[in-house]
């Protein structure tokens, strides 16, 4: 698996790291980057909309343009579920963290896409859990993937969606908001720290364009598909924004509509958190969130398996290459962690659901 850049070495080991497990940054000066450090820059100017087009509506394939789609297209064409025709199976994808060819190669390998990166699988229906960047060398053509594969799965009757991941929520902060401190619990802090000491890749930053972002600030939190239960996070935090996946994915696209730097900041925080479902009182946790939301099985990304094991003793995996063969079955039988580890030298995991019994 290559090593790309930020495997590893992207975490700032002097910060501390919180509950989260994100590394959390201290006091913030003018000189905590170094000069090589770059702000988020002025955001580009959005591209010309379609006639009609509403930015913060959810489910439309894409705008814009990936480098396989030389002409920006946006596809309204409903998904099997809202236009009553059979649905394909069901596929899920943890975290990528920018890691494209290793992405390419497991969609390729589930028979999802060709090898000229398009959809193949008809009316195959593909969820995204979220992170599609930071630490990897190449989140923007993940980004642009999946974009372009949402335009093409639509027109072929299935779909390719993805959720909101805390990565999402800290790049769209460094983008908006730079060095703009916000309040956190070690202290003052700004997202544009936060994201470099996070695995921010400044090549990332540099071909961020505006239809990116607006892409990724409408992503919804949280779904239920086939009795699963979606979500980024291993969290229960998604209860304190409502009591419906309606209700929390609409409060979360209002909350950046407002482009405040503490309401995205705090967001971002409560998405990091980790290990809900993992200890004594995990089961009783998973059983709260899928009574509110429905579903038999919550399905997650955001802990790798190795680091939720303790296999590791931080995302980084400086401890060694840990194995991993396939998502991770745990709290009763309830959750199901699909973040391989892509960035500690593990696996990107696309599977198919249900699991195998």
């Amino acid at each position: 698996m290559t090593l790309g850049a930020g495997r590893g070495s992207d975490m700032w080991h002097g910060a501390g790291v919180t509950g989260s497990g994100v590394v959390g940054p201290g006091p913030v000066n003018s000189g905590a980057m170094g000069p090589g450090a770059m702000g988020p820059g002025a955001p580009d100017a959005a591209e010309p909309r379609p006639e009609g087009y509403t930015p913060t509506q959810r489910d439309l394939p894409v705008i814009g343009a990936a480098s396989a789609v030389p002409t920006p297209t946006l596809v309204d064409t409903p998904s099997p579920a809202a236009g009553g025709g059979e649905q394909g199976p069901l596929y899920v994808v943890g975290d990528v963290h920018g890691y494209l060819d290793e992405l390419r190669t497991a969609l390729l390998n589930q028979g999802l896409i060709d090898t000229e990166d398009h959809w193949i699988a008809g009316n195959a229906r593909l969820w995204f859990l979220g992170d599609f960047t930071d630490r990897g060398p190449d989140g923007i053509g993940v980004i642009d993937l999946v974009m372009q594969l949402s335009a093409e799965a639509a027109a072929a009757g299935g779909y390719c969606k993805a959720l909101m991941g805390n990565h999402e929520l800290l790049l769209i902060g460094a983008k908006r908001f730079g060095d703009t401190p916000v309040g956190s619990g070690a202290g003052t802090a700004s997202f544009q720290a936060a994201w470099l000491l996070n695995g921010g890749q400044r090549s990332d930053m540099e071909r961020l364009q505006e239809h990116h972002v607006q892409w990724m600030s409408r992503l919804d939190a949280m779904a239920l598909a086939d009795d699963h239960l979606l979500v980024h996070s291993d969290t229960t935090a998604y209860l304190e924004y409502g009591g419906t996946i309606t209700d929390v994915n609409d409060a979360v696209t209002e909350s950046l509509t407002h482009h405040d730097a503490d309401e995205t900041w705090d967001l971002f925080r409560k998405f990091t958190k980790r290990f809900a479902f993992r200890d004594e009182a995990g089961a009783t946790a998973a059983r709260e969130l899928l009574a509110t939301y429905g579903g038999r099985r919550i399905v997650h990304g955001h802990s790798p398996i190795p680091y939720l094991l303790g296999e590791v003793g931080s995302e980084d995996g400086e401890d060694g290459a840990p194995q991993v063969h396939g998502p991770h079955v745990y709290a009763d039988s309830l959750a199901v962690a699909m973040d391989g580890g892509v960035t500690m030298a593990g696996k990107l995991l696309v599977s198919r659901l249900p699991l195998p019994a």
